[in-house]
């Protein structure tokens, strides 16, 4: 059985995925660069921000400014302020789980913090509060996971984690945990490993399926 839920925070809490694509989008027409936030955020769900860069500047035969992390993350705290939003049933599911949450993310704690605040979700974790910037481990690793685990006292195999991309899934999958995928739509391809769902209010007796 289920005996601790660990909650990727991007996309899986909050509806920051296409906020962060928009902010990416606007920082590249300073390049002379025309990309789509939705082919952004298709390319790029999920990953470091370094490595983004990196894909970024390699993609498109650019040297981004030194000032770029910077730059896009004061643009993003003014867009996530004016526009972020929970996903949808977020708050309605997570009041519904009796089991020890926590939460994740490959974010910055400062980032974690302003947009589980804005979003009104921050009372569902406490402390238990977790970033890859902190452990220094990135998604596919297993170790940010891990170390959530170990610091809420439990096994890897007692944990289930919801994550909305497929490199946080891997990621679980890495850290022996079983993966919850919140899809928002369908998907093609579906491994047994993996439990898909596309709205918030399943998430709840999903985890409490026997065979879970």
């Amino acid at each position: 059985m289920i005996e601790c839920v660990i909650f990727d925070c991007d996309g899986t809490l909050v509806d920051s995925e296409g906020l962060a694509s928009i902010g990416l989008q606007i920082m590249l027409r300073e390049y002379g660069i025309q990309r789509s936030a939705i082919s952004l955020e298709s390319q790029y769900k999920g990953w470091k921000l370094a490595n983004v860069c990196a894909s970024l500047e390699s993609t498109h035969a650019i040297r981004l400014r030194d000032s770029f992390v910077t730059q896009y993350r004061a643009l993003l705290h003014k867009l996530f302020d004016e526009k972020l939003q929970p996903i949808a049933g977020v708050a309605q599911a997570l009041s519904k789980i009796d089991l020890p949450m926590c939460v994740a993310s490959s974010g910055p704690p400062e980032k974690i913090e302003q947009t589980l605040g804005l979003t009104n979700l921050r009372h569902f974790f406490g402390d238990n509060i977790f970033s890859s910037y902190v452990v220094g481990s990135w998604k596919p690793e297993p170790g940010l996971f891990l170390h959530a685990a170990k610091t809420m006292g439990f096994a890897a195999h007692a944990c289930a984690v919801v994550e909305d991309s497929e490199i946080g899934t891997q990621a679980a999958l890495n850290a022996g945990m079983r993966p919850f995928w919140f899809t928002g739509g369908a998907v093609s391809d579906r491994s047994p490993e993996i439990t898909y769902f596309s709205h918030m209010d399943e998430l709840p007796d999903l985890l409490r399926r026997p065979d879970q």
